[in-house]
């Protein structure tokens, strides 16, 4: 883990959690989770393929290799499990927590990491209901994205993509509409050609975009 660089990191994390919500990787949907050009996600792929991480077929389709899975798994399990702690245990808010989770995340060892999970009730997910590696939970397959439901349907949210979480503002909305897992949303309007629909949440209208929607999963009531 030493010698790998922050960005190597991230682009790690990124490909596991896009593989881990059935993605299909390529270097340009990539370089937009990552915000960053094409040409600058590509070049870092190459680096990653000539290092023995990540492996292309001939469609040029980008998936982890044996030693980037383990690599990324860690790093993903100590930062969903970071975000975890910080929320549940420090109280801090979800975009305070992502990004100190990204700090945090490194100075964990795995006598603290055992002791994170003890303190923070044995977590499988992370706040925005990932999945945190090693704990044996996964996504449920019978999840659909929030932008599917038409109006007057309800459902419990489940799931809110790490795609999201990487706008700071989202999260904070998030988490002050309750738009976190667990809670039940009713759909009041879905014209998807206004690209917005309103939620009712507890009797309080939440409008929500829907390519906003489409990175939330839940289960229909």
């Amino acid at each position: 883990m030493a010698n790998l660089t922050a960005t190597i990191e991230d682009y790690l994390q990124a490909i596991y959690s896009l593989e881990g919500e059935g993605e299909t990787v390529r270097s340009a949907r990539l370089a937009r989770r990552m915000r960053v050009t094409p040409p600058t996600a590509w070049a870092t792929v190459r680096r990653m393929v000539r290092d023995g991480l990540l492996e292309l077929d001939d469609k040029k389709v980008i998936r982890l290799k044996p030693k980037g899975h383990k690599l990324a798994e860690d790093i993903t399990r100590r930062h969903r499990l970071a975000e975890r702690f910080l929320v549940d245990v420090m109280g801090l808010g979800w975009a305070e927590a992502h990004e100190e989770a990204h700090v945090f995340e490194h100075a964990i060892t795995p006598r603290l990491e055992a002791k994170i999970m003890s303190m923070a009730g044995n977590p499988q997910t992370c706040p925005h209901g990932s999945p945190i590696p090693g704990t044996g939970a996964t996504l449920a397959k019978d999840l659909v994205p929030l932008s599917s439901l038409k109006a007057g349907e309800e459902a419990t949210v489940e799931f809110i993509s790490e795609e999201l979480e990487e706008d700071n503002e989202l999260l904070v909305y998030l988490e002050r509409s309750e738009l976190k897992p667990g809670s039940h949303v009713k759909v009041v309007d879905a014209i998807l050609s206004t690209g917005v629909i309103s939620l009712d949440r507890n009797g309080q209208q939440v409008p929500l975009g829907v390519a906003v929607a489409d990175r939330i999963r839940v289960r229909k009531s």
